[in-house]
């Protein structure tokens, strides 16, 4: 079996998914890069968790919406760290405005954010992989709108899209560096970003989630940590959707489903 990884980064990691997965790396044996756009003090308590186990944890401030500028950052905490291993790109930003209405500029801070931005990181953290030569795992949240689009969100299902048929390409092209490249796809998850912040996604009620409730953090970072472990050394160009079974309801389920007269047939 491959050798464990040692030297993480995790873009976003100030709260929700982030947070949870810097933490479950941690756990993992994992020093951890955290990255952080405008919740400082959301990454240094992140750090706290992480430095709370053990493990070395650096922090550094990101805008994935100037894509130019990341490349710096990402090198920066891979030099703290002393290398890379694994590399989570999991800044992204959402919006809810319909086609017709989407203005220009919406649609280039949705996809500069979650796919131009995204590009960079990832590009960055490869090179520093394929360079090093010891190979390496690059985990990219994407959406179950990876998958399947949703009214209202013009800008943010083409740049889930985009990322996902990105993170395939990237499979295909960096196994030869032994580098594995695989996208985890959540549903609804009780994040910040989600409007659900601290919340117990056990409490709410999804009518149209077979499983009945949102996500947890914590059940995205578990299937980001496997993925990141030798345990996986053979799954590459893979997408994970974590999302309580909701892409067996179509691409309108999942919330757009308020009672569970479905369960009946």
């Amino acid at each position: 079996m491959p050798e464990a990884p040692s030297r993480a980064i995790i873009t976003a990691a100030d709260s929700g998914i982030g947070r949870a997965t810097a933490v479950a790396l941690a756990r993992a044996g994992m020093d951890v890069g955290i990255t952080w756009h405008t919740d400082e003090e959301g990454a240094l308590g992140t750090a706290e968790e992480v430095r709370a186990l053990g493990r070395e944890a650096y922090t550094a401030q990101i805008d994935t919406s100037d894509p130019l500028s990341c490349a710096p950052v990402i090198e920066q905490l891979a030099e703290q760290l002393g290398g890379l291993d694994v590399f989570v790109n999991n800044a992204g930003t959402g919006d809810g405005e319909k086609f017709l209405e989407v203005s220009f500029d919406t649609w280039m801070q949705t996809v500069n954010t979650n796919l131009n931005g995204a590009f960079i990181c990832l590009q960055t953290a490869a090179r520093l992989m394929a360079d090093a030569g010891r190979g390496g795992r690059i985990i990219g949240i994407t959406s179950v709108h990876e998958h399947q689009p949703r009214v209202g969100s013009a800008a943010y299902t083409a740049s889930k899209h985009g990322l996902g048929g990105l993170l395939k390409v990237m499979a295909l092209e960096l196994g030869q560096h032994g580098i594995t490249v695989n996208a985890v796809a959540p549903g609804e998850i009780a994040t910040p970003m989600t409007g659900q912040h601290d919340e117990d996604p056990r409490a709410k009620d999804r009518p149209g989630i077979p499983l009945g409730r949102p996500g947890d953090a914590w059940e995205i970072a578990e299937v980001v940590a496997f993925l990141a472990s030798p345990a996986a050394s053979y799954v590459t160009g893979a997408s994970w959707p974590v999302d309580g079974g909701m892409l067996q309801m179509g691409p309108q389920g999942g919330s757009h489903i308020t009672t569970a007269d479905w369960r009946e047939g």
